[in-house]
């Protein structure tokens, strides 16, 4: 028998990627089914770029606004939800098209993930309350001695993998880099990936970020929706530093709300860590290949 088709269509932020599966599942009958790390919370869909109601109408959409702000989710998890959704897509007669831009994700599926221990609760709570009393500098600091090569490529304030790669190494002793340098396991099977890369020329592919978040401020309501979940933040129904707060200009305009900067300043400061993404991105998809 035959191995059925998963399309995945991936690329840089605002490189047109999602207006592609769009097509490509008008032209399938297909259900797109989303591989962006934060377009899977509901808090701003704006920001997020998520495929606006008439689209989601038009074409089936899974895994796409699903999270309240306070939750978390993991590469397995996301992994695991979308592995059902393809067979459900193929139970339903129509065609599974991947659609995003976190290249983790993408390489779930096609290649699988390390084997990572399980760690004690007690462990993980520990970090977690040494981030709250003592910040996440203060995680960066003890991977840095305990695991150099994760430290050197982790902001000293992302708190989330911090503490991951923290509670790792002390329930293990090992790093985490030697737990990701393992042979990976829990590709999905069964099915061939036709891998489509979208990557428009930098110059455009910047202008369009920068045009982009224009209108998400000035036309589509950006600036409402930051305010919400600030607020939502202020009140402790949120950790200011929830997993939802990297998307993309929620930063920038949560300070402009707070008084810090001009709106001018913060569209203009969302607009250049859009582009350094972008350029991230551009470089993951152009050396990686996702099938190897």
């Amino acid at each position: 028998m035959s191995k059925k088709t998963v399309y995945i269509i991936a690329g840089p932020t605002a490189s047109g990627k999602s207006a592609r599966a769009l097509d490509l599942a008008q032209q399938l009958d297909g259900v797109v089914i989303n591989a962006d790390s934060l377009q899977i919370y509901k808090a701003l869909p704006i920001l997020a770029a998520i495929p606006d109601a008439k689209e989601m109408v038009d074409i089936p959409h899974r895994l796409y606004g699903f999270l309240d702000a306070e939750e978390t989710y993991s590469a397995q998890k996301w992994r695991d939800t979308a592995e059902i959704e393809i067979h459900r897509a193929f139970a339903e007669g129509q065609q599974p098209i991947i659609c995003g831009g976190t290249g983790f994700y993408i390489t779930t599926l096609t290649k699988g993930l390390s084997p990572m221990p399980d760690v004690p609760d007690d462990v993980r709570a520990r970090f977690t309350q040494q981030a709250a009393e003592e910040g996440a500098p203060s995680l960066h600091e003890y991977i840095q001695d305990h695991d150099p090569e994760t430290a050197a490529r982790l902001h000293p304030n992302d708190t989330q993998r911090l503490i991951r790669a923290c509670e790792i190494f002390a329930a293990t002793g090992k790093p985490l880099s030697y737990w990701q340098a393992q042979p990976r396991i829990g590709a999905i099977q069964g099915v061939d990936f036709e891998i489509e890369i979208i990557m428009p020329p930098k110059g455009e592919l910047y202008a369009r970020c920068n045009r982009r978040f224009e209108i998400m401020v000035h036309d589509m309501g950006a600036l409402d929706e930051a305010a919400a979940l600030d607020a939502r933040i202020a009140s402790g129904k949120v950790a200011p530093d929830a997993a939802v707060t990297r998307t993309l200009g929620f930063k920038e305009l949560q300070r402009h709300l707070h008084g810090e900067i001009s709106l001018e300043q913060a569209i203009e400061l969302a607009q250049i860590e859009t582009r350094h993404y972008a350029k991230r991105q551009r470089t993951f998809f152009g050396n990686q290949d996702l099938l190897a």
